[in-house]
């Protein structure tokens, strides 16, 4: 016998003026769930778009989101928010879907001596103006004085406020405001790059 069937009769047996309402409470007709998940179909076309910014993947989001709506009818009770219930099995479809990609994605190098990491990366300034920007980015760095190059450079170089003040032997405040203050001069000496 179905548990839906066998929870509604053993309900009916203990108290026979709730059978309508249990009947009600444990099983939603196939039809009336097709008619809601028809009824969110726009809605959950735009949500898959906001996930997804692309018409085709958000269709296919759509399509996933509804087969498996479908595979587990079941699984709904009636007096849970069934907008609410779809939309969580979309986002994580897309959660899922996200991580399988970015999972193949993920380049494991496995060679000996880490050959593949060691290969020069692309530094994209291969364009002339893009090397032009750079030569003028350097230029204009290299024009400040010394107590202004050389902190702005260590923090460009990826070296924190507070090894900054260690190395070059000065108050922490003093180091913020000489980098701060090179990347002032930098925006007005670069503004034709913006």
């Amino acid at each position: 016998m179905d548990n839906k069937i066998f929870c509604i009769f053993v309900l009916w047996k203990i108290c026979p003026l709730n059978y309508i309402y249990v009947k009600k409470f444990f099983i939603m007709s196939s039809k009336s769930f097709r008619t809601k998940l028809l009824g969110l179909q726009g809605n959950l076309l735009n949500f898959a778009y906001t996930l997804t910014s692309n018409r085709d993947d958000a269709q296919d989001l759509l399509q996933d989101t509804t087969l498996r709506a479908l595979d587990n009818e079941d699984k709904y009770v009636d007096n849970v928010n069934f907008k609410g219930w779809v939309f969580t099995i979309m986002r994580n479809i897309f959660i899922n879907n996200y991580r399988k990609v970015s999972r193949a994605s993920t380049i494991v190098d496995q060679t000996e001596d880490l050959y593949h990491l060691n290969l020069p990366q692309d530094s994209g300034f291969e364009t002339p103006d893009g090397t032009i920007a750079v030569k003028d980015i350097n230029d204009a760095i290299n024009s400040f004085s010394d107590e202004y190059r050389v902190p702005f450079s260590m923090h460009v170089a990826g070296y924190k406020y507070n090894e900054i003040a260690e190395e070059l032997g000065l108050p922490l405040g003093t180091v913020k405001s000489r980098i701060f203050f090179a990347r002032q001069r930098l925006r007005v000496l670069l503004k034709d790059y913006r």
